[in-house]
């Protein structure tokens, strides 16, 4: 059936009013699609601003408590964690990763103790670990071992489930990691610990703010393009997600976010499974930046580009954003 012309059709006619506008939207974005990744320190009663995310800062654990109960009150229903290792304590295995005291195991029982309604994710990769900076461990030539270093996630996964992480996120992107996870979160008697597998992260540009809030920008040997997706490809992110689902992730993301709207979509048509993006450390300084030279109002924004990854098919939105968001949600 052709549709109606006009005059008999004006498309103005549901737009003239606020709540014309409400009433027919086709995308809703609320706090509750919102995860807030939160950077912890070592210290106390530390709060460490990050030049290049302004706005953001590195948190020593016990000022965390404050942050869940703030993402608590905004409706946000999940904490994402990253720990800034302290340089003596990485290694070329990463070995502090596996520690059940380390920054972030204190951090998922800090929260859990005070907020425990607030859900925990966490970063399984050893990037923040290591001494070159690699998401996993490296041979003679600087090659990523594949198989080495997932048998080190899962332990990694195991040790952050242990301390109470609700779901563990693996980033590294190592072939086969998400079954090994999944396999050892069962017999372990995680059953009930998710994972939300980065399974399109891509070897991008917009990732440097947050090496500065880990601390691994300038250990870095080389790049990550060997196991970090080229973006310049579609097809293979769809071969990566239906991997990672096989092997028992519970929510697939594509991360960065705007720049990867197309693969959001194709995922979404694809794959009857929750959708994530991850609003990278890049997408926010740039948004900020923007804002403070006058080239645009921080606050639409902001509130625009999440919508557009909500409508490009998210289930939910990883961002720095997050505790701004919300409160502009709730006005």
């Amino acid at each position: 059936m052709s549709a109606p012309s006009f005059p008999s059709s004006r498309l103005r006619r549901t737009r003239i009013s606020a709540w014309s506008r409400a009433l027919v939207a086709e995308t809703n974005l609320a706090p509750t699609d919102l995860i807030w990744p939160i950077f912890v320190t070592s210290g106390k009663d530390v709060e460490e601003p990050i030049a290049s995310l302004p706005g953001v800062s590195r948190w020593s654990v016990d000022r965390l408590a404050a942050k869940a109960r703030e993402a608590r009150d905004l409706g946000i229903p999940c904490i994402a964690l990253f720990p800034n290792t302290p340089s003596d304590l990485r290694s070329a295995d990463g070995r502090e990763a596996l520690n059940p005291d380390n920054l972030i195991c204190r951090a998922i029982r800090t929260l859990k103790d005070a907020v425990p309604e607030v859900g925990i994710l966490t970063d399984v990769a050893l990037d923040p670990y290591t001494a070159d900076g690699h998401d996993g461990i490296t041979d003679a030539d600087g090659y990523v071992l594949n198989d080495e270093t997932s048998s080190i996630l899962v332990e990694q996964a195991l040790v952050q489930a242990g301390a109470g992480a609700d779901i563990v996120a693996p980033s590294d992107m190592m072939d086969g990691r998400v079954g090994a996870i999944r396999r050892a979160l069962e017999t372990g008697g995680h059953v009930n610990v998710q994972i939300m597998a980065y399974a399109a992260k891509y070897a991008s540009a917009f990732y440097g703010p947050f090496r500065d809030a880990v601390g691994s920008r300038g250990l870095l040997k080389g790049d990550k393009k060997s196991y970090q997706m080229d973006p310049a490809n579609s097809v293979e992110a769809l071969r990566e997600v239906a991997l990672d689902i096989a092997e028992g992730a519970d929510h697939v993301m594509v991360k960065p976010g705007l720049p990867y709207l197309d693969i959001i979509r194709r995922v979404k048509e694809r794959f009857d499974i929750p959708v994530f993006a991850y609003q990278v450390s890049g997408e926010y300084a740039m948004i900020e930046a923007a804002a403070a030279i006058g080239a645009g109002e921080r606050d639409p924004l902001i509130l625009e580009t999440l919508m557009a990854l909500k409508r490009a098919g998210c289930a939910g939105i990883l961002t720095y954003h997050a505790p701004v968001a919300a409160r502009l949600l709730t006005r």
